[in-house]
């Protein structure tokens, strides 16, 4: 089996303004190679606000745009929701699912995200899915089951020929924005898991085609450690991901790990 790309994802979150975003990208502009590694793909989120000022920013850099959510249905009276058919107009070729935030935050379910997933491959984009258990849930020896769980509700219905257009983000809820990252072994574990599931789901040759990536307070001390995990194919970053300098050492680190 060929080695799977590396993708390295910065979610903005609800961070930076149109012109900030410019800047942003502008700056990271002097800062990567313009020519990176053919197998690392670079992909920011930045807010809804700021997604077609960015789309046009990046248009001449190894750059890729994801949108932060969206709702599953193409149209309709649906206020304040954004559809994948807008934010494929706006540029986008990616959109987080499922992040832990939207789930704890706006009462995302397990079939709410299986309906996101289903209307972003409908509309030939990919969707980063991000799946990850609580703190709690760790404690009591449910990660496994949780992460079965969250994969296999969200995957219900995907044809295993689309495996490869899926993204799968492994996010410890613990972890988030909490300067305590998953250790390597819990990483490795968690993503072989991952991997079993996708697996028995749609095959041996499918379930290896499947990008899963970590995310949970990586950082450019950390994530070196992280992608040299044979089971690790990116990371979706957090905070680390709003500076261009620190953005860009991540960077460096997957160039160095392709």
């Amino acid at each position: 089996m060929a080695q799977r790309p590396l993708l390295i994802v910065g979610n903005w979150k609800m961070h930076k303004n149109i012109s900030e975003a410019l800047d942003f990208v502008q700056q990271l502009a002097g800062l990567v190679p313009k020519t990176p590694p053919s197998n690392v793909t670079i992909i920011i989120a930045p807010p809804f606000t700021a997604l077609a000022a960015a789309a046009t920013a990046i248009t001449s850099l190894p750059i890729g745009l994801a949108a932060q959510n969206a709702h599953w249905e193409d149209l309709g009276a649906f206020t304040g929701e954004i559809s994948v058919p807008m934010l494929k107009d706006a540029g986008c070729r990616y959109v987080i699912v499922g992040h832990s935030e939207r789930r704890r935050y706006f009462g995302e379910t397990d079939a709410m995200v299986k309906k996101k997933v289903a209307a972003v491959l409908r509309h030939g984009l990919r969707p980063i899915l991000c799946i990850g258990e609580t703190g709690e849930q760790r404690s009591n020896g449910q990660t496994e089951q949780v992460l079965s769980g969250q994969l296999t509700e969200a995957l219900a219905g995907v044809e295993k020929d689309r495996a490869a257009d899926v993204v799968v983000a492994y996010e410890p809820v613990w972890a988030i924005g909490s300067g305590r990252p998953a250790t390597a072994e819990q990483a490795r574990d968690a993503h072989r898991h991952i991997r079993a599931t996708a697996t028995a789901l749609w095959g041996q040759d499918a379930g290896e085609r499947l990008p899963i990536l970590y995310g949970g307070s990586v950082t450019p001390d950390n994530i070196g450690e992280f992608l040299a995990l044979r089971e690790v194919d990116g990371a979706l970053i957090g905070g680390a991901c709003l500076d261009p300098a620190q953005f860009a050492k991540i960077l460096a680190v997957a160039h160095t790990n392709s």
